[in-house]
């Protein structure tokens, strides 16, 4: 029991959460390493289709799509990780710790599925959100908040003026027929293996909770967009919740659990 509750409040600490990098390609969870929903262009999905193969590599295209992203345009994904408690704020996180959740954002020129979305084209001034994941576990239902906010951060100091997504709407969850919908609709709906709108189109929802409003409406697939000068003081909020959590851990902390010997 003792055992327990010296553990409880490293449940709390907030996930260390760092941009991307491709040492970490590895870490990410089997569905973020596979899925090249957004990275590849749909016709190049028909083409392997129709010969009978699955796409060449996954894992390879989505690697090597984001080190052309990262070598021509800079950071373009986060990663939240569990970290100890005992490490430090300036600790490097080694790679083996668990992944909980990331995100992937680059140019819209960069994003070749883009264009295919109706109520496109993303802003001029805009970056592309076009991927959130988060796995399963305590303290998922905040994070892809946390995780936006580190991408907000990341885009300010950069001068980035907004963050746009296309969203789906829960309309959007009956289209799984390529061949049964509008032909507009069509290069949006044609997937890879365990890849569907539903996992690999952010949720409309998800996205106005984070501040995002809708600028192009569509019934399946709107526009929304983050105005970045307002993302500053929506990222100090998630700032200033995370540090009260980690106070509260503190507190909760037995006395002389986490001490020893001077």
């Amino acid at each position: 029991m003792h055992i327990d509750t010296v553990r409880n409040p490293e449940r709390l600490v907030p996930p260390r959460i760092t941009p991307m990098r491709l040492e970490a390609f590895e870490q990410l969870p089997k569905h973020a390493r596979r899925c090249v929903f957004w990275e590849v262009d749909p016709s190049t999905l028909q083409g392997s289709q129709a010969g009978g193969n699955q796409l060449w590599d996954p894992e390879f295209e989505k690697e090597a799509w984001l080190s052309m992203v990262m070598l021509e345009w800079g950071a373009c994904g986060q990663i939240a990780v569990q970290c100890p408690d005992s490490m430090g704020d300036d600790a490097v996180p080694t790679g083996d710790e668990a992944c909980l959740g990331y995100a992937f954002y680059a140019p819209p020129r960069a994003v070749p599925r883009a264009r295919y979305f109706p109520s496109g084209p993303v802003s001029a001034d805009a970056v592309l959100l076009t991927t959130l994941g988060v796995e399963p576990g305590d303290g998922a239902d905040a994070l892809p908040r946390t995780l936006i906010a580190a991408v907000v951060g990341d885009l300010v100091r950069r001068g980035v003026r907004a963050l746009e997504a296309f969203g789906h709407t829960a309309d959007a969850s009956d289209l799984t027929d390529p061949q049964a919908v509008s032909p507009v609709l069509r290069p949006i709906i044609e997937v890879l293996g365990d890849c569907s709108v539903d996992q690999c189109v952010l949720d409309v929802d998800v996205l106005q909770d984070a501040g995002f409003v809708v600028v192009s409406p569509h019934p399946y697939f709107p526009r929304l967009r983050l105005e970045l000068e307002q993302g500053l003081g929506w990222k100090a909020d998630v700032e200033a919740a995370l540090e009260r959590l980690l106070e509260s851990a503190q507190l909760q902390q037995p006395v002389g659990a986490g001490a020893g010997p001077c």
